[in-house]
């Protein structure tokens, strides 16, 4: 493990301290890419013009129609938390633009019983709402048999996704849809394409009312509201883990804002109660360690339809008893996560050489949840630096993966190498560079581990398979500050725009376990004496080291204390 200092381009964070931007974020802006004030202007009216996203005015002017002559519509989620979010933007959405009540409806895949995405099976559960159009959200770029079929029952099929389309040689495979929307099709100019699936349905929607306004359904003054659904699209898009680009960092900005002032769906203020979060406070940690690990829970245990369910309800005595209900999943989801994650360690013990472990990793137990193999993979690749595979018995019969990466190594090109090399053996595969999934048969498990192996072994060298912790530097004493911590958590921070972290040397002063797992620190740091804690690490710190951090909030009685968390140690 390295801990490496980021380039802060000097006359970047000079002009942005000219500019009126306080020094620390000066500089911590700079070195993320930003040189100018006005690449941190968050205001809607930066959003990238949605006639930008390919299809997106065709799905606008179809949509349209479909609500003017009352068309009943069903919406088909995925069962993540940008799936839910997507979900509810879409219901929420289309029924501000005019669809009536009785029109709309949605269907959510059971992970374990439908795997990903609009198989045949689902569009036969969405057909029993007999809707005229289907439109997806977070998912259909790659349901070839499922649009065919709907097309074949006469349902007309809007695809609104993100993933990145099937390939076949230098060929983009699209299924027949009657519109898609996604910013990873070819011929598409839209520059953002990290955008979530919640994202890609919530500029849908600004399309169908810029087409409604034009037919003359309403003036531009009594046009409805969309932006209230903007912390349903916030949430989604942190906790996908997206990359934060530009215009996504608005989308974030914009939902946290409404959250701070106390507009958000009922769903979701229940959701920050039960996680004990203040969202007079949001920040977008809460969205990806708080409520997006509750909503989540729903889909990897039992079915999202309850998550779905308690963002959709106006209810607030009824969005709290789902979000109770969600709370308690997430509990139980973290009891399997652990006794996988044992079991899986213990696996890899009997597994891996001593000296060094091979540069991609693949388990299969016939004990693990397959709920869970995605939580468990990202957590093996953290401590491993490695490409991960977790592999689950199905109900099918077939092996359900999950897999996270390392930068430098693009997960689902990986896969699709895979595919080439050994045909048949990925019955299913799709995803993103960081995380991707796949389908194989339990008997086919040691072909892929050696195929897996064999692509990471010819694409990441030495230097990529240790970890390299990026750091802000040196923090000065004078900004240890309860209100510059608050400052900075207020900052949208994420996927690709880091939250900052620190590297210095230190003295340790005392040490101990607390919670059976954590470390709980006293440090001397530039002759001052402060509060830190390591989760997750109980072997000892040596009496001076290098650490990186940082900085929260320890708030008890009353009373703020800054804390430092150790994230690493060279």
């Amino acid at each position: 493990m390295k801990i490496v200092p980021r380039d802060v381009p000097p006359r970047a964070a000079w002009a942005l301290e000219q500019a009126g931007i306080h020094p620390l974020l000066a500089r911590l802006y700079a070195a993320r890419g930003i040189s100018d004030a006005a690449q941190l202007d968050d205001s809607l009216a930066r959003l990238l013009a949605p006639d930008t996203l390919h299809g997106c005015a065709e799905a606008g002017a179809f949509l349209a129609d479909a609500i003017q002559q009352g068309k009943r519509l069903c919406v088909v989620a995925d069962y993540d938390c940008d799936g839910a979010t997507a979900c509810a933007v879409a219901l929420r959405g289309l029924r501000l633009l005019g669809a009536a009540p009785d029109t709309l409806g949605y269907v959510v895949p059971d992970r374990a019983v439908h795997g990903y995405g609009l198989s045949p099976a689902v569009v036969d559960l969405a057909l029993r709402t007999r809707p005229d159009v289907i439109v997806t959200v977070d998912n259909g770029i790659a349901s070839f048999e499922g649009v065919r079929h709907a097309r074949a029952c006469g349902v007309d099929v809007v695809v609104t996704d993100h993933h990145l389309p099937a390939r076949q040689g230098d060929e983009v495979l699209l299924p027949p849809a009657t519109v898609i929307v996604n910013p990873n099709q070819p011929a598409c100019g839209f520059k953002s394409k990290s955008i979530a699936g919640v994202g890609v349905m919530f500029y849908v929607l600004l399309a169908v009312r810029a087409e409604l306004r034009r037919r003359g359904a309403f003036s531009p003054a009594e046009q409805p509201r969309l932006d209230a659904l903007l912390d349903l699209v916030a949430l989604g898009t942190v906790a996908d883990v997206v990359r934060l680009d530009a215009n996504n960092r608005r989308l974030v900005a914009q939902g946290l804002k409404r959250i701070r002032s106390g507009r958000m769906q009922p769903g979701v203020a229940a959701l920050f109660q039960v996680a004990r979060r203040d969202p007079a406070r949001a920040c977008c940690f809460d969205f990806g360690f708080a409520l997006g690990p509750r909503l989540n829970a729903a889909g990897r245990l039992a079915d999202m339809t309850l998550g779905i369910e308690c963002l959709l309800t106006d209810d607030a005595a009824r969005a709290m008893e789902l979000a109770q209900q969600l709370d308690a999943m997430n509990r139980e989801r973290r009891d399997v996560e652990a006794g996988m994650r044992e079991q899986a360690e213990l696996l890899l013990e009997s597994l891996m050489p001593e000296d060094e472990p091979p540069p991609a990793v693949a388990i299969f137990d016939p004990e693990f949840h397959e709920g869970v193999v995605g939580i468990v993979a990202s957590r093996l690749k953290d401590k491993l630096h490695r490409p991960t595979f977790v592999f689950a018995l199905g109900q099918d019969g077939l092996l359900k993966g999950s897999g996270r990466s390392i930068p430098g190594f693009h997960l689902r090109d990986a896969l699709d190498l895979v595919s080439k090399r050994h045909p048949g053996v990925l019955k299913k595969f799709g995803g993103h560079a960081m995380a991707a999934g796949c389908t194989i048969a339990e008997e086919d498990f040691d072909l892929f581990e050696h195929a897996f192996q064999q692509v990471a072994s010819q694409w990441l060298d030495a230097p990529l398979l240790h970890r390299v912790v990026a750091t802000d530097g040196p923090l000065e004493p004078q900004w240890f500050d309860p209100q510059v911590v608050q400052a900075l958590e207020r900052e949208v921070w994420g996927q690709a725009f880091e939250a900052p972290i620190f590297n210095d040397d230190v003295e340790v002063l005392a040490q101990r376990i607390v919670g059976d797992k954590h470390l709980k620190l006293t440090l001397r740091h530039h002759g001052q004496v402060r509060d830190a804690i390591c989760f997750g690490r109980q072997e000892p710190l040596p009496e001076r080291a290098h650490i990186a951090f940082r900085l929260a909030l320890d708030e008890y009685n009353g009373q703020a204390r800054v804390q430092m968390v150790v994230e690493a140690v060279a």
